[in-house]
Order: C-alpha cells, then structure tokens, then sequence
C-alpha cells in the first residue's frame, strides 16, 4: 500500500538518551511518511541516530510527560499520528492494521469516522514477555487523529483524551524495556512521587485505608483476576513491584498532607 492509498501518517517519540535502544524503534515505523524526535537534551548519539534514520529532530526542555508529548503531536506535518516510545517497536501484524485503518483517503472520511486507535502492548520484563497480569494486553490509545485527540496534561501516567469513537487494531506493540530492575524500582519511586503530587493537586486526599486495601486489592486483580500467575516469577515481581508503588503514592501522600498540616 503506498502512501497515496491512505492516510498520510506521522510517527512521533519524545527521547532523552535513548540512543542504545533508538535504532530498533524507528526502523519499526520506517512505513509512517514522517518521523518526529522532540529530544529534551540527550547526551549521548540520540539525535544523531533520529538524524541518520531520516528523522526531523527537534531540541525543547521537559516539560513533563503528557505535555511534553502533546507538543511533539503539535509539530507533525500530518493530523493522524502514532505516538510511540524509543524503547517500543511496531510489529509487522500491527503494521499492516495500522495501514489498514489508514487505507480510506483523508477527503472521504465522514465525520463519524474513529478518533483514534487502540491496540495492545506487550510488556518484556526480567527477560520475559509477560502474557497475562498487569503486563499484556495493556491497552494503548496511540494511534488518532489529532483534530479530535490529545494528550493529557498530566505529568505522569499521560493518556488520550479523545472526542469520538475508539477502534481497536490487531497487533502488538513490543515494550523492549532493557533496564535493570534497579532502574525500574527507581522510575517506579519517582512516578509515585508524581503520581501523589498530582493526586493532591486534584483535591484528592490519602488514608491508612488506602495503604491497606490499594495494593491488597491490585494484587489480587492482577496475579488471580487477570491470571499473572501464570508468567511466572517475572509476572510475580512485575506485580509486586506496581503494589509497591501503589502504596507508596499513597504513603507520600499521607507525608505531604501531614506537612502541610
């Protein structure tokens, strides 16, 4: 299918010394008619790599995830865009639904067409693809029509907030996460310090309660309910580790509120 039977489509990442894992990621959506990299100050060959791969490079500060993400939407020279991460490749099944769901020109396109697309990602963690749990499907609006999508503004766990329906694509999107389990409990310590800013910021407020029952109760949806037990030991400490957060976000809440006392 050529460019000229769909769609036009634009690939978009925001990095920050991705260079060890770019290379994969945008080979996986050299069929997208344009790659957009918003870098915020790698130090390493990020923006060379994005360069060497025809990608258009553009250097802004952080300003935080959603918003961060939604200003590289903004840059792109087409409305349907696919927001992928440095560390995330395309497989060739969700390729071809993606050019698929393209496949109607841009002029024909009623009104009541979708505003976006989902589709599942799976999720590589201590050297497994998890199957099951809080690991896969993970659902990911990535894929939409940014005439009737956005992101978040939120500074962590971003999302899509979109004005009209929402189909789903066939396909996985790979999540290749290579860093150690030191490096992801550590993201996982700083995301719970965003996550209970932003909760506070909300009006929300934290109780003994909420340490109890948060992590008991996303335990037990995630290793019985959705059959995490299942990817083994892997499956067992991704688990564990999101209920640590849980209760963190919760604990620091509790903190704050106390300091603001």
């Amino acid at each position: 299918m050529t460019s000229a039977d769909r769609q036009p489509l634009s690939a978009v990442l925001i990095t920050r010394n991705a260079a060890s894992q770019l290379a994969e990621c945008l080979a996986s959506v050299a069929f997208c008619d344009e790659v957009i990299v918003v870098d915020s100050g790698s130090e390493d060959a990020t923006a060379e790599i994005a360069g060497r791969h025809g990608a258009r490079v553009i250097q802004v500060e952080w300003r935080g995830f959603g918003p961060q993400k939604q200003f590289a939407v903004e840059q792109a020279s087409h409305d349907w865009v696919l927001c992928i991460d440095a560390d995330e490749r395309v497989t060739a099944q969700l390729r071809e639904s993606i050019l698929a769901a393209l496949s109607v020109p841009a002029q024909c396109v009623p009104s009541e067409t979708r505003a976006g697309y989902r589709f599942a990602r799976c999720n590589r963690f201590m050297g497994r693809y998890l199957k099951h749990g809080e690991g896969y499907p993970d659902w990911s609006l990535r894929l939409f029509d940014r005439r009737r999508a956005r992101w978040s503004d939120d500074a962590v766990h971003e999302k899509v907030l979109a004005a009209g329906g929402i189909g789903t694509l066939q396909g996985d999107l790979l999540h290749e996460s290579a860093e150690s389990l030191d490096a992801y409990l550590a993201k996982q310590n700083r995301y719970s310090t965003l996550a209970a800013d932003a909760a506070l910021a909300r009006g929300e407020r934290a109780t003994a309660m909420h340490l109890l029952l948060s992590p008991s109760l996303r335990f037990i949806k995630f290793y019985f309910l959705r059959l995490g037990l299942l990817d083994g030991l892997p499956g067992l400490v991704h688990i564990l580790v999101g209920c640590t957060a849980s209760f963190a976000k919760y604990a620091k809440m509790i903190q704050f509120q106390r300091r603001d006392q």
